[in-house]
């Protein structure tokens, strides 16, 4: 049997970092009861730039709260480096958020008291790091996106895509695997949207990260591997964003 779009391994032999299995979540019960994922298999590839897209209410962002552990299914399986993340147990579950999975929001979620450096290691503390090493860390992190020179500095003091930028600094700050964004861009003006999508495949391509992101800026097709179209709590379709046709209105005949 040939394998689905979405569970054939990468064209290099990649390794799957996430997997998904007949993944359900639905919400209430009854004639009230909302099926906001149907079902969902799903490969991501070790190092993969992907992009989640679809309507609103399609469950990309139900899908998106699943594969990291933000969120348990109704049914089926989540499986992250091949391990079954519903059999962890909660000090496991913190554990793999903290040391696996790096998140980027679309709200930024900065600690608004803190500066730049100090947002970027707070989650330091928690996964053990010294304060002399996290320092260090924060500061080469702030410098990769841009910001090493207003590291003292808090978040009213700082536009919101610098603002991203530290979101950004501090969602690699325990190294992880796999870098959580949704929405990123949502917030932004055209050119910093733009700088923020590059600082993103940068990492991905320099360190190897796994970026799954959630978003309607049609922008990441020119920088991420495959799209996987969401659509009725099913992934409709997966597409390598390199056969992309885009026409005014539509973007591979799906209109918007």
């Amino acid at each position: 049997m040939s394998e689905s779009p979405a569970t054939a391994p990468s064209s290099d032999g990649k390794a799957v970092i996430i997997r998904t299995l007949g993944v359900k979540k639905v919400y209430g019960e009854g004639e009230a009861a909302t099926y906001a994922l149907q079902g969902v298999d799903s490969s991501i590839h070790r190092g993969e730039f992907i992009a989640v897209m679809g309507p609103s209410g399609s469950g990309k962002s139900t899908f998106f709260n699943m594969i990291g552990a933000l969120d348990s299914p109704s049914g089926g399986r989540i499986l992250i480096d091949e391990v079954d993340v519903a059999q962890l147990s909660a000090s496991e579950l913190a554990f793999l958020r903290c040391q696996k999975i790096g998140y980027i929001f679309q709200s930024y979620n900065l600690i608004r008291y803190m500066t730049a450096l100090e947002n970027v290691t707070v989650p330091m503390a928690f996964a053990g790091v010294s304060p002399e090493e996290a320092r260090r860390r924060g500061m080469n992190l702030l410098d990769l996106v841009g910001l090493a020179d207003r590291w003292d500095h808090r978040p009213i003091e700082m536009s919101g895509g610098q603002q991203q930028r530290v979101a950004i600094a501090r969602s690699m700050c325990n190294q992880p695997k796999i870098l959580l964004a949704d929405e990123p861009t949502a917030n932004l003006d055209l050119k910093t949207g733009q700088d923020i999508l590059e600082i993103m495949q940068r990492i991905n391509k320099e360190r190897g990260v796994t970026i799954v992101c959630s978003t309607h800026d049609h922008r990441l097709l020119a920088v991420c591997d495959r799209i996987m179209w969401v659509r009725d709590g099913t992934i409709e379709r997966v597409e390598e964003a390199k056969d992309i046709k885009i026409k005014v209105g539509s973007i591979g005949g799906e209109e918007h």
